[in-house]
């Protein structure tokens, strides 16, 4: 199924943008006639036929739109410090959307290495991942936000902060409820400092372990995301 991202579609006919179109023609060797898929990031799936096959701007229309498209039935939001090197970063967006996470807020922290972002580059990824892994929803991004600000809109009774300290004895799992949005607050490098750890307890977030194993934080952030993932699959209704 060949997915293109078209996040304004409005009616039943639509024309590509120039990435998109050439991708469509030059990459695929799509042409007249054949049938494509589009999806809006919001769990809108189209099918379309293309009308012109043109380079620049390939003209569709759209024949049957299905909603709610791979929707799942719980929500991930994983608040992590980006790291140092972008790379890794970037690798965990990529990897944490062809999971199913719902939404993703990077961190400044006291210890963070990076305190500055490109949002629109992890977007794209975030973009391109969701299309490879044919997902219907695009997880929402959230740019660099202080600690304090974000325990400020944090779920609190959901919201759970990993760190390396000793009574973060609890797993995920003994936290976990079937049906309720979860949230795993992941430091950075140097973890999360005394005085981070102690706000977080005092608005209420609760610490969890991810294991025994010292993990780098995009690592810790993709182990969180996927027992999440798992659990809601685990604990779903038979």
């Amino acid at each position: 199924m060949h997915l293109f991202y078209t996040p304004d579609i409005s009616s039943e006919f639509y024309v590509l943008s120039e990435d998109e179109s050439k991708h469509c023609t030059r990459v695929l060797r799509l042409q007249q006639g054949d049938t494509i898929y589009l999806i809006d990031g919001i769990g809108g799936l189209y099918t379309a036929i293309i009308q012109d096959a043109n380079q620049k701007k390939c003209q569709l229309q759209v024949i049957d739109k299905q909603m709610e498209y791979g929707k799942l039935p719980y929500s991930t939001h994983i608040a992590v410090a980006p790291t140092k090197n972008i790379d890794r970063m970037e690798w965990f967006v990529e990897k944490a959307v062809e999971i199913g996470v719902s939404e993703i807020t990077f961190l400044l922290c006291d210890h963070s290495e990076r305190r500055n972002l490109k949002l629109e580059r992890l977007e794209k990824i975030a973009v391109s991942a969701m299309k490879q892994s044919q997902k219907g929803y695009l997880p929402l991004l959230h740019d660099l936000t202080p600690f304090h600000r974000f325990l400020q809109k944090a779920l609190t009774n959901h919201t759970y902060i990993a760190h390396l300290e000793d009574d973060a004895t609890k797993s995920i799992k003994d936290h976990y409820t079937y049906g309720q949005p979860h949230c795993i607050m992941i430091g950075p490098e140097g973890d999360f400092s005394p005085e981070e750890i102690a706000m977080a307890y005092k608005a209420g977030i609760r610490p969890v372990t991810l294991g025994t194993s010292r993990l780098r934080t995009e690592t810790a952030a993709l182990v969180a995301c996927h027992s999440l993932h798992v659990l809601h699959d685990i604990y779903a209704p038979l």
